[in-house]
């Protein structure tokens, strides 16, 4: 398994770690799916997700999905966005622990959480779909226009450019940096007063807030997600 739950206190806590850059594939989905399972059974007070150091995801493992046949692939990326809509509508608190790169899937992974805590250090935030020829897909867009302002979204988006956690803080996407040995003690701290906040009117609002842009990605996600790879991702 590369990807664990496990409780601390109140507070779940997802682990993303396969040794290496904790690339996405279906059985990444598989077993991130089986951690949100858990968590609706376990009903924690607020989740936190995290990578291993240096890394929360570099996203989908595209050395993989050449070799998968049609079907599997448009299994892949359908799934990729039902995945990172699920986390997005998560009925409970959650906050991703930055731990280092967060690329392309790795990046909607973390702001599809309500907070985000970053380590501070030679790391990026990239969306690169359009710079490698990929067009960003509704979900994905929807995600990033929940966390970025609207001030630095052509650029992160369109321009395909990384932004370091320096320039994520001063732009509100992330919501504080701390030193790697901080990472976690920092999202815990971060994740206890949400997680004291009334539960039932907290998954509420929050799907209200958002029920109308996910409707519509909803709408669309299977369309632009089993279309020519070349074009979507």
């Amino acid at each position: 398994m590369s990807i664990a739950y496990s409780r601390d206190g109140d507070l779940g806590l997802i682990t993303l770690d396969d040794g290496k850059v904790n690339a996405m594939s279906q059985r990444f989905f598989d077993e991130l799916n089986a951690a949100l399972d858990r968590i609706e059974q376990d009903q924690p007070a607020a989740v936190m997700i995290t990578g291993r150091p240096g890394v929360l995801s570099a996203g989908l493992d595209l050395k993989l999905l050449p070799t998968l046949t049609p079907a599997a692939l448009n299994t892949t990326l359908v799934t990729f966005g039902r995945t990172m809509l699920r986390v997005f509508t998560l009925p409970v608190p959650t906050v991703a622990a930055i731990s280092g790169h967060a690329i392309a899937g790795g990046a909607f992974l973390a702001l599809a959480c309500d907070l985000r805590v970053m380590v501070d250090g030679p790391f990026r935030i990239h969306a690169n779909e359009v710079a490698i020829g990929l067009a960003l897909p509704t979900w994905a867009n929807v995600i990033v226009e929940s966390a970025v302002d609207v001030r630095w979204r052509t650029e992160m988006v369109l321009h395909a450019r990384p932004v370091t956690p320096t320039d994520a803080l001063a732009r509100g996407m992330v919501h504080e940096l701390c030193p790697p040995e901080a990472l976690l003690a920092r999202a815990r701290e971060r994740a206890l007063p949400l997680g004291a906040l009334d539960r039932a009117s907290y998954a509420a609002t929050k799907k209200r807030i958002r029920i109308v842009a996910i409707r519509h990605a909803e709408s669309v996600l299977e369309q632009e997600m089993t279309a020519p790879p070349s074009r979507t991702r």
